[in-house]
């Protein structure tokens, strides 16, 4: 039998094959049992007639509602599914919602989609890459919305060397895409631009809608520039976001990426400059080199050098003479010398020293082992009359005791020893006495 799981494996496992298998989508239904957390979570469930589906709604994404939400109010979310562990139950975490009023929106938007998509303006294969260095940049927005400070404060912050033109259009309500239309006319007219962005922050189905406008998408496919579509939040894509050459999912994302690029580039010439210095100057220290070994060749073969080289070859010539004349010299003073050595060992007056110098250290090792004997002797016999005096009788009488004696001065060692008398002497540490035995 294979080994159990436990329960968190076993939970952990379908909760890795629900969320790998199962796409974000959009969900129709009823709210029921909602409530609303402290924290500013939505908790509730979406409904029909089938089955139940639990849901949650983080504070970030709720937030962005422009509509109150409660019990019986039919919706249509957008999110993914995800397990949550602790109770080993599924739910919907919900990124975006819209009223089910907003379902005809939806429906135009998938038509369109289909339309243009089999036209294939959706393709690959005509869309154009970014240039390596946007420098000129035109940005078709409103110019009072909170996206384009975005996108110029992260251009700023990154250092980005270019320059932007932003040109005004309505990006919401009525007339807004035939303003994004006009706006992007216009930017083809001025030309010159590396990059055409066009986009806004994030909204409502209905608020983007301009940009989901066929009128729109068709303008923004006949581009000659390329265009970046900047809607919305990360879950949300319009037709633009489809047609366009890239898609960023912010505004500012769409900034990070043009910034990116470009200085991604600089950096990359920076580097190809370093590298072309690095050359230029191996090349010119090799030039150097090879023009001086000429230099140094030419110099080898003047007559000047040549005669120089002579006079250094007899100097070198006469060096070795005299080396070779004081090696024979210093060799026989160094025989001499070991000669004058060997016999002097042979000189009875210097074995006569040696001798003599021998016995006055046998002289004095004796010496030395004398007074260490006696030393060592002196040493024991202190040893032995401290221990004499530790045993003696005055050693007994100076740590209290006392001592009896019976006649003739011989030391009682027990009662049967005293005289018949009954007469004794008593010594003590300072004295002594008579005494006589109790009863005698």
């Amino acid at each position: 039998m294979d080994k159990p799981k436990s329960v968190g494996e076993y939970t952990r496992e379908i909760k890795q094959l629900l969320e790998s298998r199962i796409e974000p989508c959009w969900v129709k239904g009823e709210v029921s049992n909602f409530r609303r957390q402290a924290s500013g979570h939505l908790y509730f469930s979406l409904k029909d007639r089938e089955a139940q589906l639990p849901a949650v709604m983080f504070r970030g994404n709720a937030g962005r509602l422009d509509f109150e939400i409660d019990n019986g109010l039919e919706v249509m979310a957008f999110g993914e599914l995800s397990v949550y562990e602790p109770h080993g139950r599924y739910q919907l975490i919900v990124r975006a919602m819209q009223e089910a009023g907003a379902g005809r929106l939806h429906l135009e938007f998938e038509r369109l989609k289909k339309k243009l998509q089999n036209e294939g303006l959706f393709d690959g294969d005509r869309k154009q890459a970014l240039p390596q260095m946007p420098l000129k940049v035109a940005f078709v927005t409103s110019p009072t919305g909170a996206a384009v400070q975005d996108f110029i404060r992260i251009l700023k912050r990154r250092d980005w060397p270019g320059a932007l033109t932003v040109i005004p259009a309505k990006v919401q309500g009525k007339g807004a895409a035939e303003e994004i239309v006009e706006g992007l006319k216009l930017a083809e007219r001025l030309g010159g631009f590396d990059v055409i962005v066009c986009g806004r922050g994030g909204g409502s189905l209905e608020d983007l809608w301009c940009f989901n406008e066929e009128a729109v998408a068709r303008q923004i496919a006949v581009m000659e520039a390329p265009v970046v579509s900047a809607v919305g939040h990360e879950i949300d894509f319009t037709l633009s976001d489809f047609v366009a050459d890239t898609r960023a999912e912010t505004p500012s994302a769409a900034a990070e990426l043009l910034s990116s690029a470009t200085l991604a580039q600089i950096e990359r010439l920076k580097r190809a400059a370093e590298g072309l210095d690095e050359n230029l100057d191996y090349w010119i220290r090799r030039n150097r080199e090879i023009v001086d070994g000429i230099a140094l060749r030419l110099r080898s073969v003047s007559p000047v050098t040549r005669i120089e080289k002579a006079f250094l070859k007899l100097d070198d010539l006469s060096s070795r003479i005299d080396a070779v004349a004081d090696v024979g010299l210093a060799a026989k003073k160094e025989r001499l010398l070991e000669l004058s050595a060997h016999y002097a060992k042979r000189d009875p007056d210097h074995r006569l020293r040696l001798l003599n110098e021998r016995l006055v250290a046998l002289a004095q090792r004796i010496e030395r082992g004398w007074v260490q004997n006696f030393s060592l002797m002196d040493q024991r016999l202190e040893s032995l009359a401290g221990e004499l005096r530790l045993i003696s009788p005055q050693a007994t009488l100076e740590r209290g005791y006392a001592m009896a004696l019976g006649k003739e001065g011989k030391p009682i060692r027990s009662e049967k020893e005293v005289p018949d008398d009954g007469e004794f002497e008593t010594v003590l540490r300072d004295g002594r006495f008579r005494t006589r035995r109790l009863g005698a």
